[in-house]
């Protein structure tokens, strides 16, 4: 029976580290955030969150060496957002770290962007996508001018309406991706973006209209899911574009040798 060498060692350190640690860091991450809602911890609940997207990063990093522009700016502006809740108490918390969370979202509408083909898309679903765009669009401005004849300060309710904006066409984006190619990249991004949407909506209920521990807990848990999806789309897209680089390689040599 052969020894095992030190390539396969590695490689199979590399399976496991991406694979089952990141999950399992995922895990740990929401069970601590669980105990420091339920024990009323505030240095479990300042510290936990800003701490996953270091921890992911370090995770992905030892597999990967390369992150696109876009990506490492939606982690920056993301993690801006989440380490601003240790620093910037009151009001003032709730304008930068939302206007920290739209910048990131920007980043990923860029990321989103060249990616949706519009001109291959099928006319069918080229009008559904048209529709729900409208209808999202519409109660999203009929919320817009309830929330600004309620609440006098007029940043923080524009800051609402750009950011929920935003997080439409995102997964406008993202959900006209995954209807034209059904890739498993595409499921992922579209599942990470309805995390985002769904988190920001429990958000803007903790805030305006009920304050519920469950639904903050539940909030900031469809965060770090979403962002564990992110980053397992990031590793496939890396995979591919590895691939597509090889190949053209080969295609390169192969003219060359032929000539």
């Amino acid at each position: 029976m052969s020894q095992p060498t030190y390539d396969n060692i590695l490689r199979n350190l590399n399976k496991f580290t991406y694979g089952k640690v990141s999950f399992y860091t995922l895990l740990l991450m929401i069970t601590v955030y669980f105990f420091g809602v339920f024990y009323q911890k505030e240095l479990l609940l300042q510290f936990t969150i800003p701490l996953l997207i270091p921890a992911f990063l370090i995770i992905f990093l030892l597999k990967n060496k390369s992150l696109s522009i876009p990506f490492i700016s939606f982690l920056f502006f993301s993690f801006l957002g989440d380490i601003s809740s240790v620093f910037i108490k009151g009001d003032m918390f709730f304008y930068v770290s939302n206007t920290f969370y739209f910048l990131s979202f920007i980043y990923l509408f860029l990321i989103a962007l060249p990616k949706f083909k519009l001109f291959e898309v099928d006319k069918l679903i080229g009008i559904y996508l048209v529709t729900v765009f409208l209808i999202n669009t519409y109660l999203l401005y009929a919320l817009y001018g309830f929330l600004k004849s309620v609440i006098a300060d007029g940043l923080e309710v524009n800051l609402f309406a750009v950011k929920s904006f935003m997080l439409i066409i995102l997964t406008f984006l993202s959900f006209g991706i995954y209807l034209n190619t059904q890739t498993k990249r595409s499921i992922l991004f579209l599942a990470s973006c309805v995390c985002f949407g769904f988190s920001t909506i429990l958000d803007y209920i903790n805030v305006y209209y009920l304050y519920e521990w469950n639904f903050i807990m539940l909030h900031k848990i469809l965060y770090v899911v979403g962002l564990y999806f992110l980053f397992s789309y990031a590793l496939i897209e890396n995979h591919v574009k590895k691939h597509k680089t090889s190949e053209i390689k080969e295609s390169y040599s192969s003219e060359n040798i032929l000539a």
